[in-house]
């Protein structure tokens, strides 16, 4: 075991813990979040979603089956910090080409260890995400809990364009091309356009500033929209391109982040969850089919749009299609033309998968066929 320097972890509301520091020293800020997720910690840390969040790990023991570099969501580690209980001391997996330690140092995300993580998570769903700092150079928690007061929060923070793709790019159809997709990048996943790809899709990926013109230059059977970080209601620009394409009737699919926006588009509010949804096993029933999926999720707000009955909006009927059976909160949505034949979609939560089980995979499939204009 790796000699430690003493850490200090501060929330917003005076609680303190102690540990010691994991990753690299140093002294950290952001949204304290927890993950349910006992497997998938690389997943975890490299989905831009979790920019400017410090996540703390349920599961006790983290680390232990190293690093890769076949299983990163995206380019780097973008959590703001990162909280376990016990570190693995030595990685165990074929697979492993370093250690969790390790990554954490060379990419200076700050972490902490030996932290009571059950009490921690306890505290945060009593009182609520809230705004945390970690320090391995700072020992006076009131001095810590005074940064942790001038530090952002999370809501009214406009994040996507600081983790988009700058430059367009395209990921080629596997096999025979059956559609082109324009994808707007607001945190997207490796495993997304890969999924696409694998059912034929030419996925053409885009910045998050894109406009209307920008969508129908590449000639696009449908639209896709990421998840993201961020609050939705601080976005405008991709609404308004949503709405923009919704006018022309190209078909939609938005997961995540992607889920909220088109909920603003649709004309509905958006909501901070008191603690969010962090993890690879929440509950969620397909209302068109009910089918029950176990699914990943990883996100603080939602969509305030009601449970029962349909929406006239200028677009067509908008309905809940999905909902998290935890707590009711909204998981998906549909938009129907007057012939009730589906024209957009959208759900709350990852159907790529990485890491989580592979319920809702489906969902790629169901797009497909609304681009056939089968569905």
């Amino acid at each position: 075991m790796p000699s430690r320097a003493p850490a200090l972890l501060v929330l917003e509301d005076g609680r303190s813990f102690t540990g010691y520091a994991f990753g690299a020293e140093g002294e950290t800020f952001g949204e304290a979040v927890f993950s349910t997720g006992m497997t998938g910690y690389q997943e975890t840390l490299t989905d831009p979603s979790y920019h400017r969040q410090v996540v703390v790990m349920t599961a006790p023991h983290v680390g232990n089956t190293g690093m890769n570099d076949e299983d990163p969501e995206s380019h780097k580690i973008w959590v703001a910090g990162y909280v376990v209980r016990d570190p693995a001391r030595v990685p165990s997996n074929w697979r492993s080409q370093r250690t969790l330690d390790d990554d954490l140092r060379e990419q200076g995300v700050v972490g902490i260890c030996d932290v009571d993580t059950r009490a921690l998570t306890r505290h945060l769903r009593e009182r609520g995400a809230m705004r945390v700092g970690i320090s391995s150079t700072e020992t006076d928690a009131r001095k810590l809990l005074a940064r942790v007061l001038e530090s952002g929060e999370m809501a009214g923070a406009n994040l996507s364009e600081a983790v988009s793709t700058k430059e367009a790019y395209v990921v080629p159809a596997v096999g025979e091309k059956r559609f082109t997709v324009a994808a707007v990048d607001l945190g997207i996943k490796a495993n997304t356009p890969r999924m696409m790809a694998e059912r034929g899709i030419e996925v053409h990926v885009l910045p998050a500033t894109s406009t209307i013109e920008d969508v129908l230059a590449v000639s696009p059977d449908g639209l896709f929209f990421s998840n993201g970080p961020g609050d939705p209601a601080a976005t405008t620009g991709q609404v308004e391109l949503l709405k923009s394409a919704l006018e022309r009737d190209v078909p939609y699919f938005g997961i995540c982040f992607g889920n909220q926006l088109f909920g603003r588009a649709l004309g509905f509010g958006t909501f901070k969850l008191k603690y969010g949804h962090r993890g690879i096993n929440q509950p969620v029933m397909d209302r068109t089919t009910g089918k029950v999926e176990v699914t990943a999720h990883n996100h603080g707000f939602a969509v305030d749009a009601p449970l029962e009955g349909s929406t006239t909006t200028p677009y067509g009927e908008a309905t809940v299609s999905h909902v998290c059976l935890n707590d009711d909160v909204v998981e998906g949505l549909e938009l129907r033309d007057e012939q009730g034949k589906l024209k957009s979609f959208s759900v709350q939560y990852h159907p790529e998968a990485a890491a989580g089980p592979h319920d809702a995979a489906y969902l790629f499939d169901r797009f497909i066929t609304l681009m056939e204009g089968t569905a």
